[in-house]
């Protein structure tokens, strides 16, 4: 395990102090490690604070350093803070031949708590992350306390069509500038997802890319086995499984990237808790343009739960 230093953490923003206000307690050491969950996959944890355990799951782009506002701001709320990355995300193991499908990435997530927690977790998932975090709580209910998806929904594919065809281009992603291409098209693509979009910057862009720049070939090749990934089980027609109660967490401001009407429609009508909170001015990346709305909408699940598990 490896203690991060808190100089290093003021990555995890330490925020100016308003005038009049006391001086809030230092913040919560983070830690990390790698967890093993079979001899080619190991999924890199990061932690952050004490207290009731939120579990925060990256999409496609993210990783540890996209949730770096909420392992400061959860801890300081009471609670601690988990980021446990995908495979194949952020700097996770990215294996050839791994199974990339949500529903694999689901198991391996709860395999991963199972190793670390005492008991159940909200969950806290951002786009493509929700869905696996749906299918985790109906396939692993005593793990899971409340589901906060943040503009994610039931996605039945790891990739978006757009993705996918993208792909076609992989073999030639080195030739056209390496990272450099990678670093701009993730720019690109988190301008055109953001309300607010002045969280946007070379440095952040660093810490985004930092996996795939330490292995460009590995990501490229985790990227394509993920488009061609297959769902075993359609998730769907198994959302009224899903007993704990689930929050939408949905930025106001026009935005690309967001979650499909038809998605919407479907956790409307297939859950049996459903709430949704509006976030002013947000676009699809309420944890990085309002991470206290998401603060909020974790103590407003915490509400909700009452003690319940997904298994109640």
């Amino acid at each position: 395990m490896i203690t991060i230093p808190l100089l290093a953490c003021a990555l995890l923003v330490a925020q100016p102090q308003a005038p009049g206000l006391e001086v809030a307690a230092e913040p919560a050491v983070v830690q990390q490690r790698f967890v093993r969950v079979s001899a080619a996959e190991s999924l890199q944890v990061v932690t952050a604070g004490t207290g009731r355990p939120v579990v925060l799951i990256p999409s496609l782009f993210g990783s540890a350093f996209g949730y770096r506002h909420l392992l400061a701001k959860l801890p300081a709320a009471g609670y601690q803070a988990i980021v446990i990355e995908p495979l194949g995300i952020g700097t996770s193991a990215r294996p050839e031949q791994g199974n990339y499908s949500l529903t694999s990435q689901a198991d391996r997530i709860a395999s991963v708590m199972r190793s670390i927690l005492p008991g159940p977790a909200i969950l806290v998932a951002h786009s493509s992350g929700a869905s696996m975090a749906l299918r985790l709580a109906y396939r692993h209910p005593a793990l899971v306390s409340a589901v906060v998806s943040l503009d994610g929904g039931p996605a039945e594919s790891a990739t978006s069509p757009g993705f996918r065809r993208a792909m076609r281009y992989i073999p030639w992603v080195k030739w056209m500038g390496g990272i450099r291409r990678v670093r701009a098209k993730i720019k690109d693509n988190f301008v055109a997802t953001s309300g607010d979009t002045t969280w946007v910057t070379d440095a952040v862009i660093d810490g985004y890319t930092a996996g795939a720049k330490a292995d460009l070939d590995g990501t490229l090749k985790a990227y394509l086995s993920m488009a061609e990934a297959r769902e075993p089980e359609k998730l769907v027609p198994r959302l009224a499984s899903v007993r704990c109660p689930v929050r939408l967490v949905v930025g106001t401001a026009p935005h690309a990237g967001g979650i499909p009407a038809k998605q919407l429609a479907a956790l409307r009508e297939g859950l049996p808790a459903f709430a949704i909170d509006s976030v002013p001015g947000a676009g699809l990346h309420v944890y990085e343009e309002r991470p206290e709305a998401v603060v909020d909408a974790v103590k407003r699940a915490q509400h909700d739960v009452q003690g319940a598990s997904c298994a109640g």
